[in-house]
């Protein structure tokens, strides 16, 4: 079987976020970053994130992402033949939101120790993985990573399996999936699965583990308090509401 060879044009979306009301595709406003996530089907990742408080989160998206195919569509990513794997472009505001913040709920929204698959969702297009635009990303995806993994461990689960990787790797990291993928979950009649399998392993504290040149600048925004309410554990995206979470920051 042969690579998919897709198509020119992007699948279509709708202009505007369905919950956010923000714009679905740049340019983003000014000072604005982007960091691309997978942690397996999409639907569940992408609300999670949304759903980050303190009005940080500009906009998000789900996606094909680090694969070769340009703008493929959800079957052919399906098939495993294009490369791709299920995954969120998160557009975020760093004086309002951490990137650590955002990367706290990634490790912690699912198990980065599963190789390939998460939960019932088996093959390379639910692989866990990190796509990151700056130097300072890089350093902090690298460093949480091996702070999470440790941290699994010692409790019994194994090594990180998830792909870290520059989004330069790629002509293009990311490409938009179809619309009716666009914030799944939130819609009228959308089936309510999420296969994610948090392992409710906290990562450890920020000062631990973060290079010592970008603490100050990158010091997370949520208290713990904070999480200790609204850490993800099993299905919690599923019971949860749609509306981004009330937290004064």
């Amino acid at each position: 079987a042969k690579c998919p060879s897709g198509r020119a044009s992007p699948l279509k979306i709708a202009a505007e976020h369905y919950v956010l009301k923000t714009p679905m595709k740049g340019p983003w406003p000014p000072g604005a970053e982007v960091i691309v996530l997978a942690s397996g089907c999409f639907w569940g990742s992408e609300k999670g994130i949304w759903r980050l408080p303190g009005n940080g989160i500009v906009s998000t998206a789900v996606g094909y992402a680090a694969g070769y195919t340009p703008n493929p569509t959800y079957e052919e990513v399906c098939s495993g033949l294009t490369g791709h794997t299920e995954a969120v472009q998160v557009v975020y505001d760093p004086s309002k939101i951490s990137v650590v913040d955002i990367l706290r709920w990634h490790w912690q929204c699912h198990d980065p120790t599963q190789l390939n698959k998460q939960g019932n969702d088996v093959g390379t297009q639910y692989r866990s993985g990190v796509y990151y635009f700056s130097d300072d990303q890089k350093k902090l995806v690298e460093a949480s990573k091996a702070a999470y993994e440790k941290a699994l461990m010692a409790k019994g689960f194994g090594k990180v399996a998830s792909e870290v990787r520059p989004a330069s790797d790629f002509d293009q990291v990311f490409f938009y999936a179809e619309d009716y993928h666009q914030q799944y979950l939130a819609k009228p009649g959308a089936r309510p699965y999420c296969s994610a399998q948090p392992r409710v392993v906290d990562l450890p504290p920020f000062e631990e583990w973060a290079p010592k040149e970008l603490q100050d600048k990158h010091k997370p925004r949520l208290p713990e308090a904070f999480w200790k309410e609204h850490a993800p554990t099993p299905h919690c995206v599923i019971r949860s509401p749609n509306a981004p979470i009330k937290w004064e920051l």
